[in-house]
Formats: structure tokens, C-alpha cells, sequence
């Protein structure tokens, strides 16, 4: 059976892996709980991108590679980290 995937929690997390290792943002705190938050926040400002299909992955992922979509992921990602910097949940 197929399954649904929603691709931007991919791209989410991937770009927030990439700017922790690069350090191109001050993090607080890396813990799961707060890696888990700022995922959150920022796929609830970003709209979702279901596909079903391996081909529907494969074509959504090469139209992801656009300089707009990757500047939207990562203002997101900025913003949310922002957030979760100044509150914490521990």
C-alpha cells in the first residue's frame, strides 16, 4: 500500500540539520525537545506538500531545489528557531 508523505517535514528538517552543522544560526538549546519544536513552528508557517507516489517524491524534491522555496524554508526555519530560543518548554 502507498503512503502519505507531507515532503516539507523533510525539507524542514534537512535545511535545520544544515544550519545547526554550519552554525549559521545562535541555538540555545539542540535538545530533541526543542529541535522538535522549532520543526513545528515552522511547518505551521509553511504550506504542507503531500505526495504518494516514489516518481510524485522524486518530482516535488527537484522543484524544491528553487532559490525561492529554499529562502521560504529557512526564513521559517529563522523565525521558529527565534521563538523557541526566547521560550523554551524546559
Amino acid at each position: 500500500m502507498m503512503e502519505m508523505h507531507n515532503l516539507m517535514e523533510y525539507e524542514v528538517k534537512l535545511n535545520l540539520d544544515r544550519l545547526i552543522e554550519k552554525k549559521d544560526v545562535e541555538l540555545n538549546c539542540s535538545c530533541k525537545q526543542c529541535r522538535m519544536d522549532i520543526m513545528a513552528i515552522a511547518l505551521n508557517s509553511l504550506p504542507p506538500k503531500y505526495v504518494v507516489s516514489d516518481k510524485g517524491l522524486i518530482y516535488q524534491r527537484i522543484n524544491n531545489l528553487n532559490y525561492q522555496f529554499n529562502a521560504d524554508v529557512i526564513s521559517a526555519l529563522v523565525k521558529a528557531i527565534d521563538i523557541v530560543n526566547r521560550n523554551p518548554r524546559h
